[in-house]
């Protein structure tokens, strides 16, 4: 038996380092069936960041199919989509894959090389093998200028041939360019009907979007688009055909993204069917032969179950798993997803329909310590300014052998989360338990203008960034705080891209903080929406804050208030990135300059949106760690000292 150490918050031992969270950083992504066998995406943080394709055999053997350096990733919308399809084709699996170097479409048979179907230039996403057309349709995406707004997106229709590799004139265009975005055409099973997405700045998505059906002619040409739901306040995530050929979709119209079949409700509940479309390709519903729905489902957590249709009857799937991620795929009874846990990261599950089983069949959780050190986290509804709801989730300092002296109270780092539409979900992440483990506590804060609890909740932030979102992080650490479960002198602030935005302006609009971790952050609005950023978002301030104003947007931006931050802080940027460029953090620094405000700036070569390396995350979060132990006056031994700068 173990006895219990005191040690103060903060410097107690623990087994997960920095190089373990690193290696278990992301989740398998994009799953698909190839004939019977289930293949998908998966994170390699220690070949550079890469997403490899994995397939599953039929006698259980998983196998990267593609080595390195081949990266299944696309660029468009610089989010990405879907980068992957495949079809079974004389006995062998026929792959169609984007990789991420040159954004190329390549086709694919195992024990061959990757041969390019497109020429170097535009990129692609959502690929659907039309093996009887000798066809991939797909999204494609055009730079037409040098402007990162100077862009054009179609449908359109690749040879399997190989034909398009070196002429851009092979590609066939399904749609003209009459929408800004557009998803992937969904056939129906007929194949005389094309279902997709489309929507036009200055809306994102979830603010609204069209959902179009052309008729397809033998000879695969688009008929005329109309219009068969959605519009500028309605949002429509995803489209699909039943197999009898109804056409099925997520809207929000009552509030809530809710599923309808040619116009009417299937299982109308206050809990959302499906969420932000901030990748193209993401899928919340998958409609089986039988007529049953695979659904992700839930007020907050989404869960994998099956819809019956005609009954409204509603079913989930039994498990361990409490979260799933936006893929599903269908074939015959078996449905694909990715589902985790507090105690789990992200696996590939299958359920049999039949039986109602469910089981782990790819990129199976393996404890890699004890999981008596994993946190051990609750949700829970805080409340905000004026008494609105504020959702989070709290992870207070965990360890199975030590104890914190008699009256002290933990430090505890708020976690803002990016998007802004999105939402941090309750699962295990080995970052957290970095801090937990060693006696510090997280919050992570699903502020207004989180998905997951209805469009009103959503729209709390309308115009209203910078100010609702800072105001929820602060009131969930005050409340922490006030009553006894922090230190109200040992409280920090990170975030990433949005998140990294929430993170400064509260370092430089409220006192609550005593130190903050900035991570490829928004900093200065005006530049932002004056070309500073991808087409995507280059009207999402429009809802965030208000039609283009400098004034406002100056003064809403934490670059205007920099001589207001006076707390420690730690700045983390990816010198790759486009959509949060490198320029804003230099401003930054530039207007701090001589007010001896410590901090630190460190710049990753190679790095985007988002880090993926291994040894980018273990440097980033070795020193976040060490900008809390100064800071907080905390004894953490083996952590390389972080530099601060005044």
């Amino acid at each position: 038996m173990s006895s219990v150490q005191t040690l103060p918050y903060g410097s107690w031992p623990s087994p997960i380092d920095a190089a373990l969270a690193a290696a278990h950083d992301g989740l398998p992504e994009y799953v698909g069936f190839v004939g019977d066998e289930a293949w998908w995406t998966e994170p390699r943080p220690g070949e550079g960041g890469r997403r490899t394709l994995v397939r599953r055999h039929a006698d259980g053997r998983q196998e990267a199919v593609l080595p390195a350096p081949w990266n299944v990733r696309s660029r468009v919308v610089e989010y990405g989509g879907r980068p992957w399809d495949g079809v079974p084709r004389d006995g062998r699996p026929l792959v169609v894959f984007t990789h991420f170097a040159d954004q190329r479409l390549y086709a694919f048979e195992p024990g061959g090389e990757p041969r390019p179907l497109t020429p170097p230039g535009p990129r692609w996403a959502e690929p659907r093998i039309l093996p009887g057309r000798g066809e991939v349709w797909c999204v494609l995406e055009e730079f037409t200028g040098p402007a990162p707004t100077d862009v054009r997106r179609v449908l359109a229709a690749v040879p399997l041939d190989g034909s398009a590799a070196g002429d851009r004139g092979a590609v066939r265009e399904l749609t003209p360019e009459r929408h800004r975005f557009v998803t992937g055409p969904r056939l129906s099973p007929d194949g005389r009907r094309a279902a997709w997405l489309a929507w036009d700045h200055p809306r994102m998505p979830w603010d609204g979007t069209e959902l179009l059906v052309a008729d397809v002619g033998e000879d695969g040409q688009f008929g005329p688009p109309r219009t068969v739901a959605g519009g500028p306040e309605e949002s429509v995530a995803q489209a699909d055909w039943s197999a009898d050929g109804r056409l099925l979709y997520a809207s929000d119209r009552t509030g809530w993204w809710n599923l309808y079949r040619d116009g009417a409700p299937l299982c109308p509940r206050e809990e959302e069917f499906a969420g932000p479309l901030w990748k193209l390709g993401q899928r919340w519903f998958a409609p089986l032969d039988s007529g049953l729905i695979a659904v992700l489902h839930g007020r907050g957590p989404a869960v994998l179950g099956i819809l019956d249709p005609e009954t409204g009857d509603l079913v989930d799937a039994a498990g361990p798993w409490t979260e799933f991620a936006p893929t599903l795929a269908v074939h015959g009874d078996r449905v694909l997803a990715v589902g985790a846990s507090p105690r789990t990261g992200g696996e590939v599950v299958e359920l049999d329909t039949c039986t109602g089983r469910a089981r782990v069949i790819g990129h199976a959780h393996e404890d890699a310590v004890d999981p008596v050190h994993y946190p051990e986290p609750y949700s829970r509804t805080f409340t905000g300014p004026g008494g609105r709801e504020i959702h989070a989730h709290v992870y207070p300092p965990h360890h199975p052998d030590c104890a914190a002296p008699e009256g002290e109270l933990p430090p505890y780092v708020v976690w803002a989360h990016g998007g802004p539409t999105g939402r941090s979900p309750l699962v295990l992440d080995l970052e957290i338990a970095y801090f937990t483990s060693r006696g510090i506590g997280v919050v992570e804060v699903n502020y207004g203008g989180s998905t997951g609890y209805g469009r009103a909740y959503r729209e709390r932030l309308r115009e209203q960034w910078g100010v609702v979102d800072v105001e929820d992080c602060a009131a969930v650490a005050r409340a922490l705080a006030e009553e006894g479960a922090a230190d109200p002198a040992r409280l920090a602030i990170r975030g990433g891209s949005a998140g990294g935005w929430t993170a400064a302006a509260s370092l430089a609009t409220t006192d609550v903080y005593a130190c903050g971790t900035i991570v490829y952050p928004v900093l200065d609005l005006v530049g932002w929406a004056s070309g500073g950023t991808h087409d995507f978002e280059s009207r999402y301030l429009d809802s965030l804050v208000g039609p283009f104003d400098p004034e406002r947007y100056a003064a809403r931006s934490p670059l205007a208030h920099a001589d207001r931050i006076t707390a420690p802080f730690l700045l983390l940027q990816g010198l790759d990135d486009v959509i949060c460029p490198p320029e804003q953090c230099e401003r930054l620094l530039a207007r701090l300059e001589g007010s001896r405000v410590p901090h630190a700036y460190i710049a990753f070569e190679g790095e985007g949106h988002g880090f993926r390396r291994a040894e980018t995350m273990v440097r980033a979060l070795e020193a976040e760690l060490s900008l809390y132990a100064q800071v907080f006056g905390l004894h953490i031994p083996g952590i390389p000292a972080l530099e601060l700068a005044k």
